[in-house]
């Protein structure tokens, strides 16, 4: 039989509704009500979106195709619950995680398993009633269900080292800055100090010359000998004369 349920993510803001490797689901709650009794057990076809519609509900349960043929087989299932977990008296705010069970891989295939998505998808997924004889009722295909995008080891594993490298840089960049900025600081003080100097040196200097144009007089020329006298050796400085008297040896 096919139902008229279309699995979906809750709408409802949710901690982790989609990841890179995992997405919740809405509880089927009072979808299996009829045509279906306590033995029979829904399971959940996940499936890329592309191999969907190529999918055959497996004639019993030896049949079901197992998480680790996901890459091969474009399709797998997952989730065996019992019809009467989806009752109507389930908890309607309850959701189902697909892929949260890191541990799957070491069973070799021989158990279902609920492991994590190996990539973005997108994925489409239905829930399918199997009974003692195979099948016997399923819900319709979900919209296409695309994952995040998770980023490789071997983007992440240098990023320390160029944030160290970027942090060096900048920290040699800061350094010079500060450099410059103490040279410019002390140019500057040793400019100002340098014509304080010079202006007391001008004052000084200007004071002096000042007063030497203020104070000097100027030599005395040199004056004739006055008349009478020839016989002072040269060199010899001008003396007041005395009066007029007979010059030795005359």
């Amino acid at each position: 039989a096919l139902l008229p349920y279309v699995p979906r993510v809750p709408p409802t803001a949710l901690p982790g509704k989609v990841t890179a490797t995992t997405f919740a689901l809405e509880m089927p709650c009072c979808v299996f009500d009829q045509d279906t009794n306590a033995s029979d057990t829904v399971w959940l076809v996940v499936a890329f979106a592309n191999a969907s519609d190529t999918f055959r509900n497996p004639p019993s349960r030896a049949d079901v195709p197992p998480y680790e043929r996901l890459p091969t087989a474009h399709s797998y299932m997952t989730l065996e619950t019992v019809v009467t977990a989806y009752s109507c008296s389930a908890p309607s705010t309850a959701v189902l995680r697909v892929g949260g069970d890191t541990a799957c891989g070491g069973q070799g295939g021989r158990d279902p398993c609920n492991g994590p998505l190996p990539s973005p998808g997108p994925y489409r997924v239905k829930f399918l009633v199997m009974g003692c004889h195979g099948p016997k009722a399923e819900t319709r295909w979900s919209d296409p269900i695309l994952l995040r995008r998770a980023t490789s080891l071997t983007t992440i594993d240098p990023a320390p080292k160029r944030r160290g490298s970027d942090v060096v840089i900048i920290t040699c960049i800061l350094a010079s800055l500060g450099a410059a900025l103490a040279v410019a600081v002390l140019g500057a003080v040793g400019a100002v100090v340098w014509g304080s100097l010079c202006r007391q040196d001008l004052g000084t200097s200007a004071f002096a010359h000042r007063s030497y144009r203020t104070h000097h007089i100027p030599p005395a020329l040199p004056q004739p000998l006055p008349p009478g006298c020839r016989c002072s050796p040269p060199g010899l400085g001008c003396f007041t004369p005395r009066p007029p008297g007979p010059c030795p040896g005359k």
